[in-house]
């Protein structure tokens, strides 16, 4: 298949409407978190109470826990997955809009309230976009939906972030959450105008099936515990070296903040969806084993550019080119993964399923962070990233194992059609 063949086949509404969807997926994540943090800072909150505020990111954490009740519950508008996406998102527009309302001096505990309930309609909202784009979106068209809608996310963190806080300084913080609020009716305008998947699934007959029966219907297939090690793994030396890139770079190296902010966070971000949207493009030509595989590779390497950086000493060139290669290959390996993870869902369970596939994606960024820093104390930066490196492949050699699987269509639910064709 020709390059330009692979781009004819992604230019459609359902790969349009994951930007704006992204994007309203991604804008309320820093308002509950670092926004809500400096919010807090500024009016001087102390610092005990803003150390609680943490705990207001925990229904990210725990969203799988009610994924079951998007799979088995239909609202009585615009479908099983567009219905609730709009629930939430209305939900979320009223909800940053309360938080404005509140002094934080005066009422901390209304506003940690709202908060709490901004995230766990924010974490809903994930929850059934991510079964949204899993049911909509053709085989050949998840890598580059997931790229789209990576793209979308980061683009609303960016303002939600950073453009929070600097609207926050002419216009004050309650002007700024109303303001962002009112963006939250992007999300609306994209899932009113998102087409409803081609193939309607069937509902699950009661609660105790939503629960249940993906758990059951998941480990039915053979190499389910290798699957399992797989997602954990797959960007696990990704993880392990970005838990510390900042800081090597300030701290290893001497870089200014200014400078590493401008390379590592602004072209980084660029690179990133530069890599995500290129990824998707290939995947289409590629298949989903030969771009997890080739991705995962690029991945794994870019590790080694941090650590030849930290080998060879301060460089701006050297710095530029390494930050550049780990997010163009993490934007690539980031669309590949998405892409499988939808491709494992039965589309029966695909909320419940997908929940709880993010969550074991996540344990790898929770373990690694912790010991990172005794690592790099105990062995230094060179042998830190080299040290990521090798985690890195533990990850690609269980997807060299599950080779077969793939080129045989074994890996997806028995009911669904093969995970993607392989190109011969």
């Amino acid at each position: 298949m020709a390059l330009s063949d692979s781009w004819a086949h992604l230019k459609n509404r359902r790969l349009a409407v994951m930007l704006p969807l992204g994007f309203a997926s991604g804008l309320p994540l820093a308002l509950t978190a670092g926004t809500l943090q400096a919010w807090l800072t500024v009016v001087n909150v102390d610092l005990r109470t803003i150390g609680l505020f943490t705990l207001v990111g925990l229904p990210y954490t725990l969203k799988f826990l009610w994924a079951p009740v998007m799979d088995r519950f239909v609202p009585p508008w615009l479908g099983r997955r567009r219905g609730w996406m709009i629930v939430m998102q209305l939900a979320l527009t009223i909800g940053i809009a309360a938080m404005a309302l509140v002094d934080p001096t005066q009422t901390p505990l209304l506003l940690a309230s709202l908060a709490v309930l901004v995230a766990v309609a924010s974490a809903s909202q994930d929850i059934v976009f991510d079964a949204y784009r899993t049911d909509v979106l053709k085989p050949v068209e998840r890598g580059f939906g997931a790229a789209v809608s990576v793209t979308g996310y980061r683009i609303a963190m960016l303002m939600s972030g950073a453009g929070a806080l600097i609207l926050s300084t002419y216009l004050g913080w309650s002007e700024t959450y109303f303001l962002i609020a009112a963006l939250m009716l992007v999300g609306v305008g994209g899932t009113w105008m998102s087409p409803e998947p081609s193939t309607p699934a069937n509902i699950p007959r009661n609660f105790a099936e939503a629960v249940w029966q993906p758990i059951r219907e998941f480990f039915s297939r053979s190499p389910a515990l290798i699957l399992l090690l797989l997602i954990i793994l797959y960007k696990l030396g990704d993880a392990f070296a970005g838990s510390l890139t900042t800081a090597f770079l300030i701290r290893g190296m001497g870089f200014e903040a200014a400078e590493v902010g401008v390379v590592n966070k602004g072209m980084g971000m660029i690179a990133t969806i530069v890599g995500a949207l290129a990824g998707g493009v290939w995947m289409a030509r590629m298949g989903l084993f030969r771009s997890l595989l080739i991705f995962g590779c690029l991945q794994a390497l870019s590790n080694l550019s941090f650590m030849l950086l930290a080998w060879t000493g301060k460089s701006y060139p050297i710095m530029v080119a390494a930050v550049a290669f780990e997010n163009l290959s993490g934007g690539m390996g980031t669309a590949a993964f998405v892409a499988l993870m939808m491709s494992l869902c039965d589309h029966r369970y695909t909320a419940t399923q997908y929940a709880l596939l993010s969550a074991m994606a996540a344990l790898g960024r929770v373990f690694v962070g912790p010991p990172s820093g005794y690592v790099v104390e105990a062995v230094g930066w060179v042998s830190f990233f080299f040290i990521t490196f090798l985690a890195a492949l533990p990850g690609l050699w269980l997807l060299w194992i599950l080779r077969e699987y793939f080129h045989s269509g074994r890996l997806q639910p028995v009911n669904e059609s093969p995970l993607q064709s392989e190109p011969a």
